[in-house]
């Protein structure tokens, strides 16, 4: 009788240090403090990395540097702000894990906020190609620099009523306590999202090892690769794809209702549309984007609504 007591008390200790541990981890990495740190961190890289790219400019100018592609990243001043938007965007699939485990919908928010800032990046990109013509739709590149300008404003419009749909929804269904299923779905998301983090690190280094290999050659010759926008994001959104459909299935335990379940089965569509956006080229990338958007936003004012039919009847 004792030593079935003892046992219990050891596998008991082992558990809450096992909780105790993941707890730790998680407030090392995506705690409140740590968000704020990493804040400052990647504005101070995003400030340094856009003079950084002004001085390789300036010195492709001169002749110090020979660039093979002067189409690209180095032709022109104002494609210095792509750098340091790149950092941006490393800081939003940051928020993006750190967002995880307090609300899907938000997580799923910044998936969008992120998609919409890679085109806004790819703007000032396609800045330095612009041709001023009478012919300026007859030009490939004036013609996506137009589209892109259009999904910036559309997607930002429905990334606005994304989050107006989900306070509105929040708030008729107003504060209501935690259930024990709920805290362990988030426990659940708290353990995936601490996998994410050197995960996605590990995908950054990765790509921009990559990048600098095939941008940068031993002789100093600096050139171009396919197409910079898909770096680090093609695969970032392969991960998150997975990531979404295994919330899917872990959510079954936790969520029975069918609006839910539904929501949930959209925003893994919706992810995969983005994720497809990255195979495609012009205007269907674009359109793809706005689509993914779009589903998602009517996904989720759909499920709001189905509830409040279930909650009248």
């Amino acid at each position: 009788m004792q030593n079935d007591l003892g046992s219990s008390v050891v596998v008991v200790s082992m558990i809450a240090n096992g909780k105790g541990i993941t707890d730790r981890i998680y407030k090392i990495f995506l705690s409140d403090q740590t968000r704020e740190r990493s804040e400052k961190v990647i504005i101070s890289l995003a400030i340094v990395s856009f003079f950084l790219h002004l001085v390789v400019i300036v010195l492709s100018d001169y002749g110090f540097l020979n660039i093979s592609e002067k189409e690209s990243l180095f032709a022109n001043p104002i494609a210095a702000i792509y750098t340091p938007f790149s950092f941006i965007l490393l800081y939003e699939a940051y928020l993006l894990v750190y967002y995880l485990p307090k609300s899907t919908t938000i997580y799923i928010g910044k998936q969008y906020e992120i998609i919409t800032l890679i085109v806004i990046r790819r703007i000032f990109k396609d800045l330095s190609n612009l041709e001023f013509t009478e012919n300026w739709f007859s030009n490939a590149n004036d013609l996506q620099f137009t589209f892109d300008l259009l999904a910036t404003v559309v997607l930002f419009l429905l990334i606005f009523l994304f989050y107006r749909i989900n306070d509105k929804r929040i708030r008729e269904r107003g504060k209501k306590d935690i259930s024990e299923d709920t805290q362990r779905f988030i426990k659940r998301k708290r353990i995936i999202s601490l996998f994410l983090v050197p995960l996605f690190l590990g995908l950054a280094i990765y790509s921009l090892t990559h990048w600098v290999v095939q941008s940068f050659s031993l002789s100093g010759m600096v050139g171009g690769i396919r197409d910079v926008n898909k770096v680090f994001f093609d695969d970032f959104f392969g991960v998150l794809i997975l990531t979404d459909v295994l919330l899917l299935l872990i959510s079954f335990f936790h969520v029975h209702k069918f609006s839910a379940v539904i929501r949930n089965s959209g925003f893994v569509i919706s992810t995969i549309l983005i994720k497809l956006s990255f195979g495609t080229e012009g205007l269907l990338t674009t359109l793809l984007v706005v689509v993914a958007v779009l589903f998602g936003v009517v996904i989720l004012w759909s499920q709001s609504q189905y509830e409040k039919i279930q909650e009248s009847s």
